[in-house]
């Protein structure tokens, strides 16, 4: 009996065997003809059909913030979870970054990449928010960067209808409370050292613009300086009046006149005065419209785009004439059009409280199209050297607030002369001693008083040999009609 049980145990393990193998070869033969008469997207919807059904039932949810919005702008949310989160790290994180810019008070504490950070709202719901960043594969592309948020399911529309604002009002009084440190951006720099992103997501690197220049220090005539400031002021209390007229908030400046006299000393101290970061674009390193506009939109609100020697800056098409009269370069299809379209076109309209600026030391040369109130609405000259400018110079290098007795000789001179604020300054920086500083600035007013002489009797005496020239040549065209 006790073999019969072995014989009987040992032919149903052989028949187990034998279907078992026949159940594989069948199985493998419906695969490949699945994969030869199923195509490759009905076998891919299928698995995840499978996969949906099948998976265990999960009663969390995960809400994944970009850092941009619609694939250019900046997403409000993800700088607002940025600067939140940065006031919820606890020792329970392992990892953070920490840093100080030189003109702030209070040290800048931010999530590290892969860190996680647990947080409550109304003491009953419980979220998770993980900061994720991608390096670009093959060293191609930007980098990049998005938080995940995690959550009960149950608590979706008090997340989003209640968390969320919360974040984002909590976001802008910690924006506020801090030392604003004003940021200059550009695209040949890869450093960005912005707590708060802003900078487009590798689009734009930053520094910390540590121009000291302020509207008390610039050398300009008063009532100038009052104008630019009361303008200034005008626009940022406008955002409704602008709304009201159906007009994109911001505002253009024209600042042109020779080089020298101040043109990037005002722009650092109108971004010191509003606190707004500035954007320096060289329009050179573009292409195409398309990519002007992708680098312009990545700016941020409350900024100053600056465009610098825009006569110059590129060879773009004149709209009518087809050519600049100078070398076109046909590779590139950025032209005036494309910049005028987003200065004040549809695409003008894609943020708000911006200011662009242009400088240029010819205004003489720019398309009119350019100049036009909406697109360049306050030209600014900037100046020679005013006696009320000196003024002010002497007071910034020398101390000297009131009156010199070489202030009379050198007033005279500099209204006489074209000389730039930069060479007053130079002069002025060469003693600490006002009596030998101004000396030597009556000194050298004196020498370009005196070349200015040469040229103008030079010139003068060109033309005076040029008109005895035409002169003769008349004469004699005269005697050859003669008969």
């Amino acid at each position: 009996m006790m073999f019969s049980a072995a014989g009987d145990m040992q032919s149903a393990a052989s028949t187990l065997f034998s279907a078992y193998a026949s159940f594989a070869a069948s199985m493998m033969l419906i695969r490949t003809m699945a994969n030869d008469l199923v195509p490759s997207p009905v076998q891919t919807y299928l698995q995840s059909v499978l996969q949906y059904l099948f998976a265990p039932v999960s009663n969390q949810i995960t809400v994944v913030v970009h850092e941009h919005h619609g694939g250019i702008s900046r997403n409000e949310v993800y700088e607002a979870a940025e600067v939140y989160l940065g006031t919820k790290i606890s020792p329970n994180n392992a990892r953070f970054k920490v840093g100080k810019a030189p003109k702030q008070k209070s040290l800048n504490i931010s999530l590290e990449k892969g860190e996680e950070i647990v947080d409550r709202f109304d003491n009953d719901i419980e979220l998770k928010w993980r900061f994720i960043s991608t390096e670009p594969q093959y060293g191609h592309g930007n980098e990049k960067r998005f938080s995940e948020l995690n959550f009960d399911k149950r608590y979706k529309d008090r997340v989003v209808n209640e968390y969320l604002p919360s974040v984002l009002a909590k976001s802008k009084e910690i924006k506020d409370s801090v030392d604003k440190v004003v940021k200059l951006y550009t695209r040949d720099c890869f450093y960005d050292d912005d707590r708060y992103g802003g900078g487009g997501g590798g689009v734009w690197g930053s520094i910390n613009l540590d121009h000291p220049a302020t509207f008390d220090t610039l050398a300009m005539d008063p009532e100038l300086k009052k104008a630019i400031i009361d303008d200034l002021e005008r626009f940022l209390k406008r955002k409704d009046f602008y709304k009201k007229v159906g007009k994109a908030w911001k505002r253009g400046y024209l600042l042109y006149g020779p080089p020298g006299t101040g043109k990037s000393s005002l722009i650092a101290a109108m971004a010191n005065y509003l606190k707004f970061d500035v954007y320096d674009l060289e329009l050179t390193s573009l292409y195409s419209n398309s990519e002007l506009t992708r680098i312009l939109v990545s700016t941020t609100n409350r900024s100053i785009l600056v465009i610098e020697d825009v006569d110059c800056s590129v060879e773009m098409q004149d709209r009518k004439a087809g050519t600049t009269g100078r070398p076109y370069d046909h590779n590139t299809k950025l032209t005036l059009s494309g910049l005028l379209n987003f200065i004040d076109g549809l695409w003008s309209s894609c943020g708000d409280e911006r200011i662009i600026i242009f400088t240029t030391n010819y205004r003489e040369r720019l398309d009119p199209a350019l100049l036009r109130p909406g697109r360049m609405d306050m030209h600014i000259h900037m100046s020679y050297c005013t006696s009320q400018g000196f003024k002010i110079l002497a007071s910034n290098y020398l101390g000297i607030h009131h009156h010199h007795a070489l202030f009379g000789e050198i007033e005279g001179l500099i209204e006489n002369l074209e000389v730039t604020p930069a060479e007053v300054a130079e002069e002025l920086m060469k003693s600490e001693d006002a009596d030998i500083a101004l000396a030597g600035l009556v000194n050298f007013l004196k020498r370009k008083e005196m070349e200015a002489s040469e040229i103008a009797e030079d010139k003068t005496n060109g033309l005076e040999v040029l008109r005895e020239e035409n002169e003769l040549e008349l004469c004699e065209t005269k005697k050859l009609k003669i008969p």
